[in-house]
């Protein structure tokens, strides 16, 4: 697996930042960017301070923010170098965590002892938005006799357990 540091964490990677409430930015920050994002590099990791989060560039960088997080203000996240991981890479090391619950589903990086199935970045994020739609709409299910509840927990458990399709999957259940 890549290594990552302030020379190449900007270049196509995933990472989720923590937010960051008790750091003074120093006056001699490392980079700030045309964005008016400021960059401070350690040796652990890098503090950016930024009023946009999400898609940066070429990058996908999520803010684990506090509950009074509101979009658009300036706040500080930090990320261990350890913490960024390659999106244009054809490497599996991205697994699919779903809540049926609240009815989500979100891409998180392989964690050391994870069992889960792994997927490319791209391939994930596919999956992610036809689940999504799974949760959405239900005009699919009216050909299935399953509960609607029932049958979305089957299909998408499977979906993100396996290569196949969601076709697949879903001529299965019939």
């Amino acid at each position: 697996m890549k290594t990552y540091n302030q020379t190449n964490f900007f270049k196509h990677t995933f990472c989720e930042f923590k937010q960051v409430n008790n750091f003074q930015f120093p006056e001699n920050t490392n980079y700030k960017s045309k964005s008016e994002s400021m960059y401070f590099y350690t040796e652990k990791g890098v503090y950016r301070k930024s009023n946009h989060w999400g898609r940066v560039a070429n990058c996908r960088w999520k803010l684990i923010a506090n509950a009074t997080y509101k979009n658009q203000n300036i706040i500080i996240g930090f990320a261990k170098w350890r913490d960024f991981f390659p999106i244009n890479s054809k490497e599996k090391i991205f697994y699919i965590e779903v809540n049926f619950e609240e009815k989500t589903a979100k891409l998180q990086p392989k964690k050391e002892k994870t069992t889960a199935f792994l997927f490319s970045f791209s391939k994930a994020q596919q999956r992610i938005k036809q689940i999504t739609h799974l949760f959405k709409d239900d005009k699919w299910a009216q050909y299935f006799d399953l509960e609607i509840e029932e049958l979305r927990f089957k299909i998408i458990t499977d979906f993100i357990n396996s290569d196949k399709t969601l076709q697949e999957i879903k001529y299965t259940k019939k």
